[in-house]
């Protein structure tokens, strides 16, 4: 049972009357944000006062989360958890903890320094046993080989079954670990989409029950290690969890849920064994699989001649979800030979193509793009320049990125990084292709250019600010004006690539038009001005976007231009497209002729 809700004793004390033996919690559950540790006091009174036999009653609790408000913020600090460990040891009133959880993967820090941090709990004698929540398949396995992993907690219902699809579940059943199901009903906001489900609405009735019944009861029958822990607030729906278990699915009624929810199968058959014979069966789906701006249109392309159909969110319009339905309409139709190109970062998303291949009897195969993620933003940075000729602003990113889905924000990248579990034979593939990235050279590009910022490097403010806050407010450099006018001599192109945030852009331009006249030289300059935080533009250094609007626009050689560094911004700026980079000081120094190519 999962606790939920104020004046809860009188509940709980029914559950554990019942014969409810695990209860499961967190640190940071409660009605007050700013009052962490109320549910776990409340579950802790309610077996203090509670009259039976506690030796076999499972408290199970998290933490690694801190909530501030509305928001929930990650934290594996080793230090973290062994306060919020033992914050939980007094909330709920005992010596150890039955079963503490790592509430999720911190992003900020090792998930080997959180694993750790937990099993110098188990060491010290704090909890008995160890479990993770919301974790992936890699991270599963990863904390496997660190210490003993009793439970994985995960949201799994027939609303959402993702676990079952990732292998996460599998692989709990294979290592005997305890699979807990929170949201087993798929939350309260989706109580209305559980209910007109057809498959658990026709048993429900037939079975004289509530769907949520049936639900509960179908994870009871996926396999011994699942345990759905549901909440209650009301005694209600106690007593309808009560009657769960003891509603007993026949052969008929699993027979028909694992029809409507395929991935159900999972822990009944191997994966290895619902895959086509290759030798045997008729065509092949291949699904690539890549950063947006990785080149899987360009692969495609290469399918396409080869007499394969193209499958493409963006063409067909809809999500996935959708994508899937037209997949199996074109093997219904008799298609043998398909291509899908979208970005598939989650096993669970390529399990949809696999499951919808495999009832059609059509083995699939996975194309997997190396493209790094710097390639990959050189590769979109690109692809919008030539398409529009210039970069376009966030908001006119918004606004055509229905109409042109190859005109994305950079965090479109950083999501997917964040989001991919990279594929693997296992899944259910035939193979998987693992295809190296490489940029072709450009025999059109032949000029040469020299980039540099202009703040730090050929200027300075006479306020102290970072950039001046109007012509006035610059001092040009020494030595600036004189090298750079060889470099010019050379047949060198300068151009100034600058960030100025939150500076009026008439002001900025002014300020360039300044210091060009004082170095009585021609400039030509693009800039950034976007504010801080998540990038949202193509244009704020590392990401390249300045760069290949400038060596696009002059068919300029990157190999053989020149980057004056002056910030390990300007460093990854260069490197993205092969820039060679000097350091500002080096360079104005030492430097006194441009080489000679």
């Amino acid at each position: 049972m999962r606790l939920e809700g104020a004046d809860a004793i009188p509940l709980l004390h029914r559950a554990l009357d019942a014969g409810i033996r695990l209860f499961d919690t967190a640190d940071v559950y409660g009605p007050d944000p700013a009052d962490p540790g109320a549910i776990e006091r409340l579950l802790g009174k309610a077996l203090r006062t509670w009259s039976g036999d506690r030796g076999d009653v499972v408290v199970a609790t998290k933490g690694g989360l801190v909530r501030r408000g509305k928001e929930w913020t990650a934290d594996g600090r080793a230090k973290h958890l062994k306060d919020a460990c033992e914050a939980s040891l007094g909330n709920l009133g005992v010596d150890a903890i039955d079963l503490y959880q790592l509430h999720a993967p911190d992003p900020k820090v090792p998930l080997a320094t959180s694993l750790r941090a937990l099993a110098t709990l188990m060491r010290e004698g704090k909890v008995r046993r160890v479990g993770l929540s919301n974790v992936g398949l890699e991270g599963l396995e990863i904390a496997c080989e660190i210490l003993e992993v009793s439970s994985v907690q995960v949201a799994l219902s027939p609303l959402d079954l993702t676990p079952l699809k990732n292998g996460v579940a599998e692989f709990c059943a294979e290592k005997g670990i305890a699979l807990l199901a929170h949201s087993p009903l798929g939350g309260y906001r989706s109580r209305g989409k559980l209910e007109r489900q057809p498959a658990l609405r026709q048993i429900a009735e037939r079975r004289g029950a509530s769907v949520q019944e049936v639900a509960l009861a179908w994870l009871l029958a996926l396999h011994p290690n699942v345990i759905p822990i549901p909440g209650a607030s009301r005694l209600e729906s106690l007593e309808s969890i009560l009657r769960a278990p003891r509603l007993e699915l026949t052969p008929v009624d699993l027979e028909e849920l694992e029809r409507a929810l395929p991935a159900a199968r999972l822990l009944r058959v191997p994966r290895r064994t619902l895959a086509p014979d290759p030798a045997t069966a008729d065509g092949e789906i291949v699904l690539i699989v890549g950063y947006p701006g990785a080149g899987k249109s360009t692969l495609a392309a290469r399918f396409l001649e080869r007499g394969y159909e193209l499958l493409n969110r963006d063409l067909e319009g809809g999500g996935l979800s959708k994508l899937r339905g037209e997949l199996d309409r074109r093997l219904s139709r008799g298609v043998r030979k398909i291509v899908l190109d979208n970005t598939y970062p989650e096993r669970a998303s390529r399990f949809d193509v696999l499951e919808t291949a495999w009832r059609h009897g059509v083995p699939v195969a996975c194309a997997w793009l190396q493209t790094s993620l710097e390639d990959a933003q050189v590769n979109a940075a690109e692809r919008m320049v030539r398409r529009y000729g210039r970069l376009l602003s966030p908001e006119e990113m918004a606004s055509v990125s229905r109409k042109d889905p190859s005109s994305f924000p950079p965090d479109a990248q950083f999501r997917f990084r964040q989001r991919l579990e990279p594929p693997r034979i296992e899944e259910g593939f035939i193979r998987v292709d693992a295809l190296a990235f490489e940029r072709k050279s450009r025999s059109e590009r032949s000029g040469r250019g020299l980039f540099f910022e202009y703040d730090g490097v050929v200027r300075k403010t006479r306020s102290g600010g970072a950039r001046p806050a109007h012509p006035d407010d610059l001092e040009i450099l020494p030595n600036r004006s004189e090298i750079l006018r060889r470099f010019a001599a050379e047949g060198f192109r300068l151009l100034g690539v600058s960030y100025q945030p939150d500076v009026p852009e008439e002001t900025a331009r002014a300020c360039f038009e300044r210091t060009n006249e004082i170095l009585g030289l021609e400039i030509e300059v693009e800039f950034c001005p976007h504010g801080a935080g998540p990038a949202v533009c193509w244009c704020r250094k590392p990401l390249p976007g300045l760069l290949v609007l400038l060596l696009e626009r002059h068919a300029l050689d990157p190999a053989r231009s020149l980057l004056i560094e002056s910030s390990a911004a300007d460093r990854g700026f260069a490197s993205r497209l092969g820039v060679p980079a000097k350091p500002v000081e080096e360079f104005f120094s030492s430097l006194h002729r441009p080489p000679r190519v």
